[in-house]
């Protein structure tokens, strides 16, 4: 079969290219993703409830999830709290459970995901309140969940109310999108607040600044740090905030004074009047924009590469002009990373292929081991889609280390093959050398390489997605380079060496043996 090949030239350069063109169209219908996302063990629950909720009502859904959540064997433990949580941040109506799954080893089959979606059945039909459960993310640092985060921004300085309504309409679409399993924000402009309206005029004629009025109310109402103080060992903080008996209403800031320029003390509530109003507990900004951060998770059978992809759709088409989009966390780091790795396989190719044309002392001889590596490039996403890997981080890994290992038996063949045309043998008996000389070491070689990656392949745990990523890539585009490549080597090496002794100085007779010119 190596001898029928390396004598039909066309049929080598036809199977280059078919191997070639499969790995184009593959990698193009894959799903992508920055880390495949991990069974971490871990599940945050986050509760939402109306604006101005009361920690009660918080305390009872949380109660109800939690009572909930222990029906499910495979969780072992559960942990609740009160006043904050991940998409909020901090306010009396937001809520959040922590919820810490069995090992893995006694729940087989059972994945974070399947139970979070049991979760998600049993919990929709509790009235007046927005749960949403996450993963924890695999990589710590960049963000606080699993799945995808961006941030729509306001960048045309429009009224709160407005970029509220212009990001809900804007979610609902992406909702029902079949790739979004839920994209969703705490953010809420419709918290019970009062607006402070200082009486600038009033306050210059008594010789008060409007700046010590706000401090004072922030003192008083808010709170201040003051200093330090040490007992028993330990150190704190000294806050400095009225007592609540006298913040507890409006009416009791007359309680609060402040001192005039004639000396004399009089209340506060001469200089500032009270308005309620509604609005955002607070107000976010990414990149100097008024920003709403959103969460969110892909649908079963999709990747957040897919799921980002239906997101730039529907931002094309329903984010009016002023307004704008930007991921952040792990969705920016996956945004990236596309160029970066197409750099970062030119600069491999590059590099191996100047080091061929110094081993080889030619341009065009280690093109040969270059055009052999498709194969074995095909071979990785021939069996990622196999195993329903996404084209991840280390699938990409495993493209840029099967670049040097496949080079490795390319350049076993041709370097002994080379040899033997040297000491005179026909170009085409020493590519079939060539073939039969190393044949044997590369398939060692390789099958332990292989049997090597078995451990990665059947992982579970921490981890065991992206072990899988590595070696289901790895052994595929090892398999596909060593054994179907064994046949396409011999016959580019016939082409290209071909191809360089027509182009070099050496000569040789009819029966394609070396005449060997000396330079006069």
């Amino acid at each position: 079969a190596v001898a029928s090949l390396a004598k039909r030239k066309w049929l080598t350069i036809l199977i280059v290219l078919i191997f070639g063109g499969g790995f184009y169209v593959i990698i193009k219908s894959m799903p992508s993703s920055f880390v495949p996302a991990e069974d971490m063990g871990t599940i945050f629950v986050n509760v939402t409830l109306p604006a101005a909720a009361t920690k009660e009502r918080v305390q009872a859904v949380n109660r109800q999830i939690d009572s909930i959540s222990r029906t499910i064997p495979q969780i072992q433990a559960t942990m609740t709290t009160l006043g904050q949580n991940q998409l909020g941040g901090s306010g009396s109506s937001y809520g959040m459970l922590i919820l810490r799954l069995s090992n893995w080893s006694t729940r087989p089959g059972v994945t974070d995901r399947m139970v979070i979606k049991e979760l998600t059945e049993k919990t929709k039909n509790i009235p007046g309140v927005s749960v949403n459960f996450m993963q924890q993310p695999t990589i710590s640092g960049f963000g606080t969940s699993g799945g995808f985060t961006f941030q729509i921004e306001d960048r045309g300085g429009h009224s709160v109310q407005e970029f509220y309504n212009v990001s809900q309409k804007f979610l609902n679409v992406l909702n029902s999108r079949s790739e979004i399993q839920y994209a969703a924000t705490a953010f809420n402009p419709n918290f019970p607040q009062y607006e402070v309206d200082v009486n600038v005029a009033k306050c210059e004629d008594n010789g008060i600044a409007p700046l010590d009025i706000l401090n004072l109310l922030n003192v008083y109402y808010g709170s201040s740090y003051v200093s330090n103080f040490t007992e028993f060992g330990q150190q704190y903080e000294i806050i400095l905030q009225a007592d609540t008996m006298y913040r507890g209403t409006i009416s009791q800031m007359t309680n609060v004074k402040i001192r005039n320029s004639s000396g004399t003390m009089t209340p506060i509530s001469e200089y500032v009047t009270m308005k309620k109003v509604y609005g955002p507990s607070t107000m976010a900004r990414f990149n100097m924009y008024n920003a709403i951060s959103v969460n969110g998770s892909p649908n079963d059978g999709y990747s957040t590469g897919q799921a980002m992809q239906a997101i730039n759709e529907v931002a094309a088409t329903n984010l009016p002009p002023g307004y704008s989009f930007e991921y952040s966390g792990m969705s920016k780091e996956e945004q990236s990373t596309g160029s970066q790795a197409i750099v970062i396989f030119a600069l491999s190719l590059c590099f191996v292929y100047l080091l061929l044309s110094a081993l080889y002392e030619s341009y065009v001889l280690p093109l040969a081991v270059l055009f052999s590596l498709p194969i074995g490039l095909c071979g990785i996403f021939v069996f990622a889609k196999m195993f329903d890997i996404d084209d991840n981080i280390y699938v990409q890994i495993c493209m840029i280390m099967l670049i040097g290992l496949l080079s490795k038996n390319a350049i076993l063949m041709v370097e002994f093959a080379l040899e033997k045309r040297r000491e005179g043998m026909g170009l085409m008996e020493s590519a079939i050398a060539g073939a039969k000389i190393r044949i044997r070491p590369i398939l060692m070689t390789s099958l332990a390489f292989i049997f090597g990656l078995l451990p990665l392949v059947f992982s579970t745990g921490v981890g065991a997605n992206g072990n899988k990523s590595i070696g289901i890539g790895s052994i595929g585009g090892m398999l596909f380079g060593t054994f179907l490549g064994v046949f396409v080597i011999p016959g580019l090496y016939v082409i290209f060496q071909g191809l360089q002794e027509k182009l070099g100085t050496n000569k040789y007779d009819a029966n394609d043996e070396l005449i060997v010119e000396e330079k006069k």
